[in-house]
């Protein structure tokens, strides 16, 4: 993550937290981090994992969207967030056997649209780059795949993950030898459809 963008972070973290009049400890305490971590994350001396960076923002009563809405990088204008499969978090849900579960993005709708798509890529699959209204989600099931933004390249495995605003100039390719599969969540802002 670019420097300015994790200053950008951090001051919206910790502006919203005196917004709502609660203490790092109280913040902390919401969203299941200590203190320390918190008070580093403010002072953009650590960057947080995207789990707890969306349940700190979680904790702090603010739609994902809303809080991501005017961070940008010198570098890309519009954050991008990529997680690696190593990254997510296991947990257990309830008393049973052979269930694992791991969490990879958790988002709070209240009232926005949020379509859920299975996308695949065949080898020689190519398109312009383009914008869409929303903060897209995107899970690579099978196959490599490299994300362009502008001039920038991600290159994504299968089991990773990224989170960015589509109002991003973006497009996928298939750099593998077979048929790449991707899970993507659309999260449509409110103010947009109406």
């Amino acid at each position: 993550m670019q420097d300015d963008v994790l200053i950008q972070i951090s001051n919206r973290i910790k502006e919203r937290r005196r917004e709502k009049n609660i203490t790092v400890q109280e913040l902390a305490n919401k969203a299941n981090v200590s203190k320390g971590l918190i008070s580093q994350i403010e002072n953009s001396r650590t960057i947080p994992s995207l789990i707890v960076l969306i349940d700190i923002i979680k904790a702090l009563d603010i739609d994902l969207n809303v809080f991501f809405k005017d961070i940008r990088s010198k570098t890309t204008p519009y954050p991008i967030i990529i997680k690696r499969k190593q990254e997510y978090e296991g947990f257990e849900k309830e008393d049973a056997a052979g269930f694992y579960y791991k969490r990879i993005f958790t988002q709070s709708i209240k009232g926005s649209t949020v379509d859920i798509v299975l996308l695949e890529l065949d080898t020689d699959a190519h398109r312009p780059q383009v914008q869409t209204e929303a903060f897209e989600y995107k899970y690579i099931l099978s196959g490599k795949i490299e994300y362009q933004f502008g001039e920038d390249r991600y290159v994504l495995d299968e089991g990773d993950s990224m989170l960015f605003d589509g109002r991003a100039p973006h497009t996928p390719k298939n750099i593998g030898k077979n048929v790449a599969r991707m899970l993507v969540v659309y999260f449509f802002e409110a103010d947009l459809l109406s």
